[in-house]
């Protein structure tokens, strides 16, 4: 099984893609989609479009996840993250790609087993899992990884959800 995590931005859209093959990891690839001030919103858009649909291409994941809007109190932010939500779940859709939404808490919760963690044990807690020695950097893009680490267990909890209830 193949997830990829998305961290929602417009500026920077941080992503991971992560294998798992029984209860093993593997990182695939991690990185950040980057726009400039210096294009309008709809072209940055545009960009955060194209670059999605190229790593759907490249990397075929099985599943999506991305962190589910919350009100933030810069709205400006908010409408910001909310343009570029709207944007992967279009192509995920387009892409007939499953895609999950989780909280925050939630992928916190799953990847260092405390719903408050910091964004710093986040990251060290990713790094372990997927063996990964170096920092990873940017902040956007350890938290595409823990979103997709955890897509990837919650997909895994609902099959056997599902199995259970046959």
């Amino acid at each position: 099984m193949r997830a990829m995590g998305i961290d929602p931005g417009t500026a920077r859209c941080g992503f991971g893609i992560v294998d798992s093959q029984g209860s093993r990891l593997h990182p695939v690839t991690y990185g950040v989609i980057e726009t400039t001030p210096d294009h309008t919103d709809a072209q940055r858009l545009v960009m955060i479009y194209d670059s999605l649909n190229r790593l759907y291409e490249t990397y075929h994941p099985d599943i999506i996840g991305v962190e589910q809007l919350f009100f933030n109190r810069n709205v400006t932010t908010a409408i910001a993250v909310g343009q570029a939500r709207g944007i992967i779940l279009l192509t995920a859709q387009q892409a007939g790609i499953t895609l999950l939404e989780f909280s925050p808490l939630q992928v916190k919760q799953g990847v260092t087993g405390y719903g408050r963690a910091t964004k710093d044990q986040v990251i060290d807690m990713t790094m372990r899992l997927l063996n990964i020695r170096e920092k990873i950097k940017p902040d956007d893009a350890a938290d595409g990884l823990a979103m997709a680490i955890y897509a990837l267990y919650s997909n895994h909890s609902q099959s056997l959800k599902r199995t259970v209830q046959l």
